[in-house]
């Protein structure tokens, strides 16, 4: 199995920093994309930001220049670095990793870490 397992998040003033981490534990040969989803309440899962296993990076739109996703791979660890947060941050955030087992990579889930941005 492979478990994903989030830290990091709290309670922040606007303005404020936070860095969530992600680390991928279990049986698996290789860890391709690794990303960082969120879901505030009565919204839908969106992506957020996420990196290939060669450094290759995508963000959604408004996290654009405050929120850097970074990775080690010899830990399997995917980082979240947020910064400037504002209260439309606020959401559950989910790791998320397209792990090579013993077959076709599949995706995992972890099971979330809350940051709340108070005004």
């Amino acid at each position: 199995q492979v478990q994903l397992v989030e830290s990091g998040g709290g309670l922040v003033q606007a303005g404020g920093s936070l860095r969530l981490s992600c680390e991928a534990s279990g049986n698996f040969v290789r860890i391709n994309v690794m990303g960082w989803y969120r879901q505030a309440p009565g919204n839908q899962r969106d992506l957020v930001a996420d990196i290939s296993r060669h450094g290759s990076t995508t963000y959604e739109d408004s996290v654009k220049g405050r929120f850097t996703i970074s990775r080690d791979t010899a830990k399997n660890t995917v980082y979240l670095q947020m910064n400037s947060l504002t209260p439309e941050d606020t959401a559950v955030y989910y790791c998320k990793a397209f792990v090579v087992r013993n077959g076709p990579e599949r995706d995992y889930w972890g099971k979330g870490t809350l940051v709340t941005v108070s005004s």
